[in-house]
């Protein structure tokens, strides 16, 4: 029963949003013009602008190219239009290219630890030795299995892969680790490739798609996030080019499909950020005073940590009262006071 208006204004300014306290009223009391007022609509967003977002779908518009560069340089060893060896000794001059231009990123970041270059070099001739060891075993590898099967799997663990990449930016002077989808998303990308590369007629071609896959998929998005600590148009260069690689490597082989890659190209990089952009203003996520909150255990186990540093102590009230709201059902914590609040 709520009380008379006449000691309204007083008993107001004495009620607290808590239910551990004796009240004069109910315990779904609200006072009046409170609720409305308190009402906040999207506190912490901040809306996207559709220059940037252009720029971030680069990454994703040059992963999409290499996957489809990758797939045409396939298609023409399979058909015998492209020599293994020209690939060979393009994939060997992209390595030391992209070597180089590592190099100079790497001492351009005085705070970056010197590189290994003997350990590099070892590593790099192992992977050579391996792949020519194993090129006569890939090449055998799914003699037994129709093509049907092949191409099925390979879209399956291709469209992993892109599904899992790491399109994120490296800022300069920041130092990122490797992420679990990043390395589930280059074996698929290693994987698809080894089993398309058992397609192949001979073990030169086996040997060379394989290098070329390890450039593509394994190296390329290390020094894609190390461009991105350059200069956004950098970025905006190189994803114009990649695209337009795959774009003249597919277009003699099937004119139809070079026309699908560059309306996905088009969808991702130019119609995406808009509709981004554009459904913004159907975001409501609305909070209020009286939303169900949290008490700030972080900071309170923060304060009292620097409290007792160098100290020897047991269970305190406080100990026990944080265990007790731990441990309290749902209903109870509800009516805890809300860290909105």
């Amino acid at each position: 029963m709520i009380p008379d208006t006449a000691v309204q204004p007083e008993i107001t300014l004495r009620w607290r949003r808590v239910l551990w306290e004796k009240s004069p009223y109910p315990d779904n009391f609200i006072p009046p013009d409170s609720f409305l007022s308190a009402l906040r609509r999207n506190p912490n967003f901040t809306p996207y602008s559709y220059c940037p977002l252009l720029f971030l779908c680069c990454a994703i518009t040059q992963h999409l190219a290499t996957v489809f560069v990758f797939l045409a340089i396939f298609v023409r060893l399979k058909e015998r239009l492209l020599d293994a060896r020209v690939l060979l000794w393009i994939s060997v001059t992209c390595s030391v290219l992209g070597y180089g231009v590592w190099e100079i990123l790497h001492s351009s970041n005085p705070s970056r630890m010197p590189p290994n270059r003997s350990k590099a070099f070892k590593s790099s001739l192992l992977v050579l030795l391996a792949l020519m060891g194993l090129a006569p075993v890939l090449r055998t590898l799914t003699a037994a299995t129709s093509s049907d099967s092949i191409w099925a799997l390979s879209a399956c663990l291709f469209l992993l892969n892109t599904l899992l990449a790491d399109y994120s930016c490296m800022r300069s002077g920041s130092f990122t680790q490797e992420r679990l989808t990043s390395v589930l998303s280059m074996n698929a990308a290693m994987s698809s490739s080894v089993v398309l590369a058992s397609r192949l007629p001979d073990d030169l071609s086996v040997f060379s798609l394989v290098l070329f896959a390890v450039q593509l998929f394994a190296l390329f998005p290390l020094l894609r996030h190390r461009l991105w600590a350059i200069s956004t148009l950098l970025q905006a260069l190189v994803t114009l080019s990649i695209t337009a690689v795959s774009l003249v490597l597919v277009t003699p082989l099937s004119t139809p499909i070079a026309t699908i890659m560059a309306g996905l190209y088009i969808a991702v990089s130019f119609i995406a950020p808009g509709v981004l952009v554009w459904a913004q203003k159907y975001k409501k996520h609305v909070i209020s005073m009286f939303s169900p909150g949290w008490p700030p255990f972080t900071s309170i186990l923060l304060q009292r940590n620097q409290r007792s540093v160098g100290c020897r102590h047991s269970k305190t009230e406080l100990d026990l009262t944080i265990e007790g709201v731990v441990n309290a059902p749902m209903g109870i914590r509800s009516s805890l006071p809300s860290t909105n609040g």
